[in-house]
């Protein structure tokens, strides 16, 4: 069965739409009724997901893109914070298109395959023990994401939580604080953007130009079986 939970964080770290907050009190409720996340967590999601749902949608796309696309420090590419702009993260993200495609999985987007919606789509159709493992792997980088929001009084810092505890372990605390010992970019900072992303972007599987999937298509989606097994994607630990 399709894990509703992941789907829905999927689409609550997504880019701000007008769909997307039309479908905010649905996420919600499927938050609420998930017992694997702690009620604290849970009512951090509440009221993230009725921010999303209420709020400015010009506002809160501002708020979104000067949060993961203008800080790389809080980038949901998530090999970025494993290779950075290494020879191997091509290698890893060549890696996880194959296993998404071995799943039956064509992510319908412009986002690079390690983007982290798109990873979360594509482990909501994934038999639970795998996700889990996937997850965990990367539990370092969600819990330092989670700290960083934190610090900037994010409400998507929830979603990390959520995330982390989804994992069913526990991050190795010495890669969280290696992480966070690199100081916040300013995402003000236009120059030093530039300088940093100035490398022309690199596509990996779909056609560049197709839009992200719509809302309505991927709430439906919930509710379907999962799609035949295939192996955990590229490891997202340090070593990787």
């Amino acid at each position: 069965m399709m894990d509703r939970t992941l789907k829905a964080l999927s689409l609550t770290l997504s880019y701000p739409g007008t769909e997307l907050q039309d479908a905010m009190p649905q996420i919600g409720a499927v938050f609420d009724t998930d017992r694997r996340i702690a009620p604290d967590t849970r009512a951090a999601l509440r009221t993230l997901t009725e921010r999303l749902g209420q709020g400015d949608l010009y506002d809160l796309q501002e708020q979104y893109v000067m949060l993961f696309d203008r800080s790389r420090t809080l980038s949901l590419n998530l090999f970025e914070h494993v290779h950075g702009e290494s020879r191997d993260r091509g290698g890893a993200m060549v890696s996880l298109v194959e296993t998404y495609r071995g799943g039956g999985f064509e992510p319908a987007t412009s986002e690079l395959p390690d983007h982290l919606p798109v990873l979360l789509e594509f482990l909501s159709t994934r038999p639970s023990s795998e996700a889990r493992e996937t997850l965990a792997d990367a539990a370092h980088i969600l819990d330092a994401l989670s700290a960083r929001l934190s610090r900037r009084e994010s409400g998507y810092a929830a979603a990390f939580a959520a995330l982390s505890q989804l994992a069913g372990g526990q991050a190795d605390a010495e890669a969280v604080a290696e992480m966070l010992a690199h100081p916040d970019d300013d995402p003000t900072d236009l120059t030093a953007l530039d300088a940093v992303w100035e490398e022309a972007e690199v596509t990996f599987g779909p056609d560049p130009n197709a839009g992200c999937p719509q809302v309505r298509d991927m709430l439906a989606l919930m509710d379907k079986p999962a799609v035949k097994t295939a192996p955990a994607p590229t490891t997202l630990n340090r070593s990787a």
